[in-house]
């Protein structure tokens, strides 16, 4: 009994240092969101090379927490809840790391767009870049808390980056300006869908919390 005791201790213990570690990763992939609305927003080119250190320590915690997790699901069998978390944790960290993906893509667009005139859609172009930040942040406030109606409220704002890529879209494609060539159009449009993919997987975390915590999917 005593020693049943202990390991349980031991794996309730390992499970909160994997939510935090999940956590940390989160920190690291704001950071990268932030690092990419410097470098796309502000022309911040050393912003945009520290990306893709960023983008090597992402990887590295979703290598870890991956083995982790796995490590976890065989040290003892988890009741339901932890089920859930373990399986929507493995779930998350593959989000964030797709994340931090396209935040250093958004760092190689800046780059190609910096010989190019600032664009005159960029100012809508950081407001959805905002947007975009501000879901992921509220994604992982929501799972510090294991809060399923926090979880929820990401969508409300995935349905206004919606509209911000639906927008931007058309006026790239049909006001595009001629004067400046092809190529910046072409970039902004990567970056919008960088973003709006981005969104997706901020979402994603949303409804993953709640489901760990209702044990129901949206």
């Amino acid at each position: 009994m005593e020693s049943s005791k202990l390991l349980r201790t031991s794996f309730e213990r390992q499970l909160r240092r994997v939510q935090r570690d999940v956590l940390r990763m989160g920190a690291l992939v704001e950071s990268s969101c932030l690092l990419a609305r410097e470098a796309l927003c502000e022309r911040n080119l050393e912003a945009a090379q520290q990306l893709a250190i960023h983008d090597k320590q992402i990887d590295q915690f979703y290598r870890q927490i991956e083995l982790d997790c796995n490590e976890l699901l065989n040290l003892q069998a988890p009741v339901s809840q932890e089920l859930r978390l373990i399986s929507a944790l493995m779930q998350m960290v593959r989000d964030l790391e797709r994340i931090g993906d396209y935040a250093k893509d958004l760092g190689e667009v800046a780059i190609k767009l910096f010989p190019y005139p600032v664009h005159a859609c960029m100012g809508r172009v950081q407001i959805m870049l905002d947007r975009c930040r501000s879901m992921v942040a509220m994604s992982l406030v929501a799972l510090s808390s294991l809060d399923a109606e926090a979880g929820l409220e990401v969508k409300v704002k995935d349905d206004m980056v919606d509209a911000d890529y639906e927008e931007l879209y058309n006026l790239l494609v049909h006001q595009g300006s001629r004067q400046e060539g092809i190529e910046p159009i072409v970039l902004l449009v990567l970056a919008i869908r960088y973003l709006e993919r981005m969104a997706d997987h901020a979402t994603n975390i949303g409804k993953r919390v709640a489901y760990v915590v209702t044990g129901e999917r949206s």
